[in-house]
């Protein structure tokens, strides 16, 4: 994400000098989601950037810590030193770790580099930290892109859902709203033939939004599998290039951020759902898309406090400011209030993510006020912010919404003519004659689909519980063949092709144990970072366990993958250890750190014959099926 400029550091702080470019900045910021009293000294000597601390002023305008407790004191033998004490500008938004603003027009040599012999130009130097902040991810999304789009259009075929969303995204771009297709539309789409279109329109149960996406790819390609499969491959692509800047922001760190990116590009799940005209791939997109403008909102709201603090007096707190503050215009929070809308507009369960991180952000809000000096942070957040978020959120995620079905509203609302249902409303009487015919057709036409997504269970060979979605239980197989001896790239007597809906098994499985991981940070450390990570995940997991009668399947928790990936990558953060660690120390950790990194990319690469249709011997194929739950 962007933003990397002086407005979002406001004390000037330079992390090159220091030497932490590319180095995690894993500093304990508490989350204002567990208010009440908290111990001062939060494990690293200082108090953390966001966290609730006693009065008292430093020389330098920050809070003194108190003395550490002997076991933490202890810590020092094993290379832990605690980071200075921060100012409360730089706890209110911890300067980033380079980019215009921040890192000086002239960078020291890396003793890294020195040491392996390589010096380059000292301004190409300089130029590459200043802009790595984008450098890094940008190489990362690139790999992740030449992996989705290698091959895109194999399988040749109509893989799983495809069936419905590549021909309903046809009639929205041809008509406006989804028809329906003649017995053997799919032989005469795969054959070449002309698109056996017509009228007639048809029943569905998603919204449209992801299926104009994925419309857009065929309008420019066409009706193969590469054109429906493109976009769906754009967005899995740019969602690498987001996860990367946002994992950045958060944990203050380049380093970090391409870890991030770069599991995510490894990810089993989400490389199949890039490369399949499925929907759950572009609600994940939003999902993280509304994620990342809150994220930029956070830092844009709290520089803005820093910046009246420092206005008013000498930066530290001010209660009656912290009171009557206006936070003002927020477009970021706006931004996110859209996305919220498209994620709903492309299926349902967004509504769950608008719920979470609505009250996200008004916790971080109650942080921000409380920092700031407020002695009543809950009431003055409520008093002040709470209904611009809610306007900035839902308000406009339902106007989104509204707006997403303009071709069924356009649609003719005689019989068989428009979209289905579009004419429900006309000549019946109805108790409010002032709501127009068309919404209240659209509110009739959404009861239906909700009875039908509360009442799906009919049973299905790769249906799985989301009690079994971490630890990979049951994948789902988009495409299978046999190929014999001579057919299909097959050289032994049997072969298989699959393109398997799984994770990536030992970065799912760290994932478990990161989200322990955070879960504690978030608890005993009140690590804001973490509950963020977390509220991301339950927004897009939790709501299942709702609906466990439901036929559901493994593949909707693409949704949740980027947030599982961050809590991976904080969790290597943490391996790596704090900047002000011994130098065995970050030696040791980074070395796990890397070892936890090469080994999710080599899993991946054993499994990418799975992900790919590729044809493969049947021994090969059984060598990669680790339980009997996957077959």
């Amino acid at each position: 994400m962007n933003g990397d400029t002086a407005a979002q550091t406001p004390t000037g702080t330079d992390h090159t000098a220091r030497g932490d470019v590319g180095v995690p900045v894993l500093t304990d910021q508490p989350s204002p989601a567990l208010p009440g009293p908290r111990d001062p000294d939060d494990g690293t000597g200082t108090v953390g950037p966001d966290g609730d601390s006693p009065d008292g002023d430093g020389a330098d305008g920050s809070i003194p810590a108190p003395p550490r407790p002997a076991w933490l004191r202890g810590l020092g033998r094993f290379g832990y030193s605690p980071p200075p004490a921060a100012t409360l500008a730089e706890r209110l938004v911890p300067p980033m770790p380079d980019g215009r603003g921040v890192t000086p027009e002239r960078v020291p040599p890396s003793p890294l580099l020195l040491r392996l012999g390589l010096s380059l130009p000292a301004p190409l130097w300089s130029w590459l930290v200043r802009w790595s902040g984008w450098l890094g991810p940008l190489v990362v999304a690139l790999f992740a892109g030449a992996l989705r789009f290698d091959n895109l259009g194999s399988p040749d075929a109509i893989i799983f859902d495809e069936t419905y969303y590549a021909k309903d995204a046809y009639a929205l771009w041809h008509g406006g709203y989804e028809i329906s297709w003649p017995e053997g539309a799919n032989d005469h789409i795969m054959a070449g033939d002309p698109v056996p279109y017509r009228p007639n329109p048809s029943y569905v149960v998603h919204p449209p939004v992801g299926k104009w996406i994925i419309g857009a790819g065929i309008q420019i390609f066409g009706m193969n599998p590469f054109g429906w499969r493109f976009a769906v491959a754009l967005l899995g692509t740019l969602s690498v290039l987001m996860v990367a800047r946002i994992a950045r922001r958060l944990f203050r760190s380049t380093l970090l951020g391409c870890v991030a990116g770069l599991l995510l590009a490894v990810d089993g799940l989400h490389f199949v759902m890039s490369r399949s005209a499925l929907l759950d791939l572009v609600v994940m997109f939003w999902i993280l898309a509304a994620f990342g403008c809150l994220l930029l909102d956070r830092d844009r709201t709290r520089a803005r406090i820093a910046a009246r603090l420092a206005a008013h007096g000498d930066g530290g707190p001010d209660t009656a400011l912290a009171h009557r503050m206006n936070l003002g215009w927020r477009p970021y929070r706006i931004a996110a209030g859209v996305c919220v809308g498209l994620t709903c507009a492309t299926k349902w369960s967004g509504l769950y993510v608008a719920a979470a991180f609505g009250l996200m952000t008004v916790l971080w809000d109650v942080g921000s006020r409380r920092l700031a000096g407020a002695d009543r942070p809950y009431l003055w957040t409520l008093v002040r912010d709470a209904v611009p978020a809610f306007v900035s959120i839902v308000v406009t995620s339902v106007v989104v919404y509204i707006t997403s079905w303009w071709g069924w509203f356009a649609s003719s609302n005689v019989p068989n003519q428009g979209g289905y249902g579009r004419d429900w409303a006309v000549g019946r009487s109805t108790d409010y004659p002032w709501i127009p015919e068309g919404l209240r057709s659209l509110w009739h036409y959404h009861s239906t689909v909700y009875d039908f997504h509360t009442h799906l269970s009919d049973p299905h060979t790769y249906q799985s519980n989301p009690w079994s979605w971490l630890v990979l239980g049951r994948p789902v197989s988009f495409f299978y063949e046999s190929p014999k001896q001579g057919t299909a790239g097959c050289t032994v007597n049997e072969c298989a092709r699959e393109v398997l809906g799984i994770g990536t098994p030992l970065l799912w499985w760290t994932g478990v144990i990161a989200l322990v991981y955070c879960l504690w940070r978030w608890a005993a450390r009140r690590d804001w970072r973490a509950g963020a990570v977390l509220c991301g995940l339950a927004a897009g997991y939790l709501p299942w366990f709702a609906y466990q009668q439901r036929t559901i399947f493994l593949f909707y928790a693409v949704c949740f993958v980027p947030f599982l990936v961050l809590a991976v990558t904080m969790l290597v953060g943490a391996l790596i250890g704090p900047a002000g660690a011994s130098r065995d120390r970050r030696i040791i950790g980074s070395a796990a750190a890397g070892l936890v990194v090469l080994l999710i990319m080599w899993n991946f690469l054993f499994f990418h014959p799975l992900y790919t249709g590729e044809t493969i011997p049947m021994e090969d194929w059984r060598r990669r099926m680790w339980f009997n739950t996957w077959i």
